[in-house]
């Protein structure tokens, strides 16, 4: 008998999965934190295990433990924000974040805007929910929110509803490293709030800064309460923590919390970062992982310029990620595929690209000639080796 079919969520998604291979290339591909800066959680989770053993190996709270929430909301109002404690619900990291925000918000059918590029590990999951797919352009400043402001107004000339929400990354973007200017920031709260579209602000770089002031968050700037945010301790920790926050309304964090069906995050895992952070040790932290990402990226941008002097980028000012324009004729899928067969593994510019849906507007005309390199996770001895061999292999393109 032939089995059932599968449902449309899973039936839209492909059948397979690109494996991160680190242990066999050198790894430009995933964001991966560097393994030499991961601290050492020992006495935190001694005393998880031992002092607080009834709460730490018991159901959680579904909301999230009750010090770990205020410490978030602190950490957040002393960047300018204004929320409390009731407004977090902890999450397993990021993209579980993100889920249930879709989860909650989303009908197969309904419009989000995503940008062009986006996060790709974002698109499958916004794809399971049957979106309609706009896409926006980006710029030095960040998202356009010029070319939004015209596109969500012919979307709802054209008798559609406006979309469930705007995601962005708006500090050190994944992938091109852009951050938004204040200017757009405001403009898209401004946006958010006419056509009544929630933000979904995507925050895991902010403290990986090398240079500059910070901008306001969006979460900081939003006096019209239409920003969903999204924080995690991944990049300011370790990913293996897989502990991460949303904050919003209150009302909409109790729906989100009777989504949620891993019975509360982990309570181990909240109560080790807890002691860890409760002890001051995040400042120092953050200042060793920036001072290492940092040295990561001069390296791998003096590389860049000395091995592969064809390709265009952008410095980027933090974050993980170098955005490459290839020069002209050169797509970005072989040379990746080539790469692998030398030992290099990146993942080419088509993959952040969602594709709009719905018929408005068309995705015509995506580069295929992008890059995007990963300079957090290998030494700097791999970024300078595997710098040269993708300098090899487009070289032998080009011939």
């Amino acid at each position: 008998m032939e089995r059932v079919s599968l449902a449309r969520r899973a039936a839209n998604l492909s059948p397979t999965v690109d494996a991160s291979g680190h242990s066999s290339g050198i790894g430009f591909d995933s964001g991966h934190g560097f393994p030499g800066i991961f601290p050492d959680l020992t006495s935190s989770a001694v005393r998880a295990l031992n002092e607080y053993r009834a709460e730490t190996l018991q159901y959680a709270e579904r909301p999230g433990m009750p010090e770990l929430r205020a410490w978030i909301a602190e950490y957040l109002n002393s960047a300018g924000a204004t929320v409390g404690a009731d407004e977090i619900l902890v999450v397993n990291g990021a993209k579980h974040g993100i889920e249930l925000i879709c989860r909650t918000l989303l009908d197969p059918g309904d419009a989000i805007v995503v940008t062009a590029p986006t996060y790709f590990t974002a698109v499958p999951l916004f794809r399971s929910f049957e979106v309609d797919f706009i896409e926006v352009g980006q710029d030095d400043e960040g998202l356009d929110t010029d070319e939004l402001a015209v596109t969500l107004d012919r979307w709802v000339r054209s008798g559609r509803k406006p979309p469930k929400f705007v995601y962005n990354v708006p500090e050190f973007h994944n992938p091109t490293g852009l951050t938004m200017s204040r200017h757009r920031r405001q403009a898209l709260l401004a946006l958010a709030h006419q056509y009544g579209t929630w933000i979904l602000e995507d925050s895991p770089y902010r403290e990986i800064r090398f240079e500059g002031a910070p901008e306001p968050s969006l979460l900081a700037l939003d006096d019209q309460r239409c920003v969903l945010h999204v924080g995690t301790f991944s990049k300011l920790i370790a990913p293996g923590i897989r502990i991460g926050w949303v904050v919003g309304p209150v009302e909409m964090l109790a729906r989100m919390m009777q989504l949620k069906s891993d019975g509360g995050s982990s309570p181990l895992l909240q109560r080790m970062i807890f002691e860890w952070l409760n002890q001051g040790n995040l400042p120092g932290h953050i200042d060793l992982a920036r001072g290492a990402y940092q040295a990561h990226r001069d390296c791998m941008v003096a590389a860049l310029h000395r091995d592969l002097p064809e390709i265009a980028f952008k410095t980027p000012g933090g974050g993980y990620y170098v955005w490459l324009t290839l020069p002209g004729g050169i797509d970005g899928d072989e040379l990746a595929r080539r790469a692998a067969d030398k030992g290099v593994l990146v993942i080419p510019g088509s993959k952040f690209y969602a594709g709009s849906s719905g018929g408005f507007p068309n995705n015509e005309g995506h580069p295929r000639n992008r890059l995007r390199l990963t300079y957090s996770y290998p030494t700097e001895e791999q970024i300078n080796e595997g710098v040269k061999r993708l300098g090899a292999v487009l070289r032998s393109m080009r011939n």
